[in-house]
């Protein structure tokens, strides 16, 4: 890869050129993976065993750049530049390490090691005086003669090899780093925080102060839709969503409308037009089921609710519909089948399923209960033949699993299933275990018996590797946008250590609720209903 002739602006506490602190993953990748020529090579690392409370790691080996991802939030923390010959940088318009010019070359610039500033180009050039930094003795049996000198500025750090034998802390770092004892730096980190010694302990859990999306960092308020910071799930339909400056947006499902959701969320970035049909086999089991129940005066709306989003093939199912001898309902129905749509709002880490009202989910039997919700979410005065949003989709963006990267991380948290022994909400960066045990302990004076809540909790098992797959389809995860030209994650698009991803998924569905769960217990994606 050729040397770009521009160089790339080095923003100390904020970022380098693009690459800005607090972007998320998704936003991150898909910028680098839209330039392959200046960035053809894309590692990523991450725990297969825990990819959510661990960090992330993506490496460009070919530009000399590592960046480091918190694992909950998936928001770009570290910068480290750790071959200065790869890529041409530059702070104020001084370039930190100067480079061969010549456009005809086409390979990386040849030194040795990795080509850094020395300390008299650092100190004296370009940032100024700074305060003493750290000495970090030898702790590797293949180097023991050279230590490490960490030389901090706000925001940005720079590490200097020292030979051991010349350390004395009796010696101001000045007359040590520019001495013969000094090498040129090896590499340099770019972080927010007043010096490396004060950002490393919170590195991962410090608020960022630069938002998610790359178009706000670089436009501000006026590049786009505000981002959304949070999901709160209040249950029967109820959910909040925390911006991150204005106030929070409320969608009702079966009554917020399209023209609310594009007014508050902007346009979505894709319309997927639902044609899949296959999972509504699972129907005849629950239309069964909630027989019983009413007679029974309750009724629970399982994970086989939710497989088939063509409400309208509820209808198939019984036989005292009074309206199929009428072929202006047959033709409504119809119309209102072929308006179905997903909402794909990737940039904002969900989907949103779009069809006629349905009924509510029943109401947890532990949440309080207020006169704001106990009208249900259907309270309104919108005809049943008035297309809503009735589905949100939450995706978790886990490293390894199929769809990762189409959108990017959201979070959320289920407000309304307080247990005896736990108040805190549920949230996104738990397990499954840990969030079954509670939903199970919630819901278990609901079911009429054990056989019945094993009965619907068992899972059921998906396989997103194969195209025609019901388990593929948007049914469960809004699929092949429009606008992306049907194109599906290719294997080696992102390298994960080897990895061909976590395998098949399983479902396990809860009133109102549908988990999608990969092997290693992460949840990869909720559907709210």
């Amino acid at each position: 890869m050729a040397l770009t002739k521009s160089p790339i602006q080095v923003h100390p506490n904020k970022g380098l050129g693009f690459l800005t602190l607090g972007a998320s993953l998704h936003d991150v990748l898909t910028r680098l993976k839209a330039q392959p020529k200046a960035y053809p090579t894309i590692d990523l690392s991450y725990s297969s065993t825990e990819p959510i409370s661990t960090p992330v790691l993506l490496n460009l080996p070919i530009n000399g750049i590592r960046l480091r991802f918190d694992g909950p939030d998936q928001r770009l923390r570290l910068i480290e530049v750790l071959d200065f010959t790869k890529s041409r940088l530059s702070y104020k318009n001084n370039e930190i390490v100067k480079l061969p010019t010549d456009g005809n070359d086409t390979t990386p610039h040849q030194t040795v090691g990795s080509g850094g500033p020395a300390f008299r180009q650092v100190y004296h050039r370009l940032f100024g005086p700074a305060f003493p930094g750290e000495y970090i003795p030898p702790g590797s049996e293949n180097n023991l003669t050279k230590g490490v000198y960490v030389l901090s500025y706000p925001g940005i750090a720079f590490s200097f090899p020292l030979q051991a034998s010349a350390w004395s802390a009796s010696v101001d770092f000045v007359s040590l780093l520019s001495s013969s004892a000094a090498f040129p730096a090896t590499s340099m980190a770019i972080f927010n925080g007043s010096s490396w010694p004060d950002a490393r302990t919170s590195l991962f859990t410090r608020p960022p102060s630069n938002p998610r999306s790359l178009l706000l960092a670089g436009r501000g308020r006026d590049g786009g839709p505000d981002e959304i910071e949070e999901v709160k799930i209040h249950g029967e339909g109820r959910i909040e969503l925390i911006r991150r400056s204005n106030y929070p947006f409320w969608i009702i499902l079966s009554e917020t409308t399209p023209q609310d959701l594009v007014a508050e969320l902007g346009p979505p970035d894709a319309i997927y037009r639902k044609n899949d049909r296959r999972l509504s086999i699972h129907r005849t089991r629950t239309v069964a089921t909630q027989s019983s129940r009413q007679r029974k005066g309750t009724s629970l709306r399982g994970h086989d609710d939710s497989t088939d989003t063509d409400q309208s093939s509820a209808h198939a199912t019984t036989d005292d519909s009074s309206d199929d001898d009428d072929p202006s309902s047959n033709n409504t129905r119809r119309d209102l089948s072929s308006a179905e749509c997903f909402y794909n709002y990737f940039h904002h880490g969900f989907d949103i399923f779009i069809s006629n009202p349905v009924a509510p989910s029943p109401p947890s039997p532990t949440a309080p209960r207020t006169s704001s919700n106990s009208d249900g979410p259907l309270s309104g005065s919108l005809s049943s033949t008035h297309l809503t949003a009735t589905k949100l989709l939450l995706h978790a963006n886990v490293p390894g699993s199929y769809p990762f990267n189409r959108h990017r991380r959201s979070r959320w948290t289920l407000q309304h299933v307080p247990s005896e022994q736990y108040a805190d909400p549920l949230n996104s960066e738990m397990g499954f275990n840990d969030i079954a045990g509670r939903l199970k302990e919630v819901w278990r004076s609901t079911y009429c018996n054990v056989e019945e809540e094993k009965s619907l909790q068992r899972g059921m098992v998906l396989n997103r590797g194969w195209g025609d797959s019901p388990g593929s389809s948007c049914e469960l995860v809004g699929g092949w946008e429009e606008g992306l030209n049907g194109r599906k994650r290719q294997v080696g698009d992102v390298i994960a250590d080897g990895e061909q991803g976590l395998g098949n998924t399983e479902l396990f569905g809860f009133p109102g609720l549908v988990f999608e769960v990969l092997k290693n217990g992460a949840v990869s994606c909720l559907t709210v209903f």
